[in-house]
């Protein structure tokens, strides 16, 4: 074969993950080579947490992550910790901070992350070959991986695919990985998009609309999964951690419930207002409670009659507290792929060794990253999820 660049490992896809097993594999003097067909490596890394990069959490957890087999990433995840991730960015003097519920950003810039793993790569001796096509991989009798690109051939001991799902095709997101997966007789799980907005019947996304921009601290409850976080109304529907979160637990035609006050009792408060101000509005009343759009908004939404609150009965303020504490919305569905953060299934996991993510029946071959049927919850779950994964798959390529 003419042309055919000869190396230890391939890494298909220069993110997250594909950047951490390639300079893993690197560290274990493999020659390493990285292929993908966007023109720089890290994009979907470059533009997540607002360009701020939500790189790790605290509070890392098997049980905070979404596969068919609940024990599949307790390996990887033990093998090569936020601990460790964190030590690798204390050492590049990364300056970061924690936002909220252990979710760890960079102060600056995602770059300061891209260009620490290319750092890292490069001290590997990892080589890279930007806008490359691959048209054809095949495993032969030789044992190597031969991949064919629009630009060269290569051949390889350990090939590790790292394209990711579909999520954000904006990105470049493709489902090579499933394609390729399902060449090597893997099962492919039937995807969904993950950690994304939910979308309103009209009925309802016309007269929130109003009130677009309004967030506010809720629970969310579906599947008997539940998420304490802000909800953000938008113009297309529901967003806001909260939302994303629970996206992933929802399936079409599932209820959600929303508990609009959740760490108060609206029956309670409004006994003791009673008391302290009877002749005050419930419009005016639930405005010191919820921004004052918002509260109007509810109103409607609710069918309050805006009268004194000493003129409610008992059942209109049982009525408004179901209301406020069990709100049930029916979305009519979601965003969508071209804004989820990740996608929910792919390649499944019983194919794999959960200790070094090779494919059990194909000696050589990896699947890492988002291409699994392994998801994170929102908040540098995914992103863990990316760097030990990639860790285990380099350190066995």
């Amino acid at each position: 074969m003419t042309n055919c660049e000869s190396v230890d490992v391939i890494v298909i896809g220069a993110g997250a993950a594909g950047l951490f097993a390639a300079n893993t594999a690197g560290k274990n003097n493999r020659k390493v080579k990285v292929l993908d067909h966007a023109k720089k490596p890290g994009k979907k890394i470059l533009i997540s947490g607002g360009g701020r990069c939500n790189f790790t959490n605290y509070y890392i957890e098997p049980e905070k992550y979404l596969c068919k087999n609940p024990h599949f990433c307790k390996s990887a995840l033990s093998q090569y910790t936020q601990w460790e991730f964190i030590g690798l960015v204390d050492d590049y003097n990364i300056p970061y901070h924690e936002k909220t519920l252990g979710q760890l950003f960079c102060d600056d810039s995602a770059k300061d992350i891209v260009n620490m793993l290319m750092n890292e790569c490069e001290k590997s001796n990892v080589s890279f070959s930007f806008q490359t096509e691959i048209t054809k991989v095949e495993k032969c009798e030789d044992g190597q991986f031969y991949v064919y690109t629009n630009k060269q051939s290569y051949k390889c001991e350990s090939l590790i695919v790292a394209t990711g799902g579909l999520s954000m095709p904006k990105l470049g997101a493709t489902p090579f990985a499933y394609k390729l997966a399902e060449q090597f007789g893997l099962t492919v799980l039937p995807t969904r998009a993950g950690l994304v907005p939910f979308t309103l019947d009209p009925v309802l996304k016309e007269l929130l609309s109003e009130v677009s921009g309004v967030s506010t601290d809720v629970t969310v409850t579906t599947n008997n999964m539940s998420f304490a976080e802000d909800m953000l109304i938008t113009h297309r529907g529901l967003s806001g951690p909260a939302i994303l979160q629970i996206s992933s637990y929802w399936h079409p035609g599932d209820q959600v419930e929303v508990n609009l006050l959740p760490n108060k009792d609206i029956e309670q408060l409004i006994t003791a207002a009673l008391i302290e101000q009877p002749n005050i509005s419930i419009k005016n009343y639930l405005s010191t409670l919820f921004a004052k759009r918002f509260a109007e908004k509810l109103i409607t939404l609710f069918d309050i009659p805006n009268v004194p609150i000493k003129q409610l009965n008992h059942k209109q303020i049982q009525a408004l507290s179901v209301n406020i504490h069990a709100w049930k919305i029916k979305p009519s569905g979601t965003e969508g792929y071209r804004t989820a953060e990740v996608t929910i299934g792919g390649i499944d996991t019983d194919h794999l060794s959960s200790k070094t993510m090779e494919v059990k029946s194909v000696s050589g071959l990896f699947f890492i990253g988002e291409a699994i049927d392994v998801t994170g919850w929102l908040g540098g779950y995914n992103f863990q999820w990316a760097w030990s994964s990639g860790w285990v798959a380099g350190q066995n390529a």
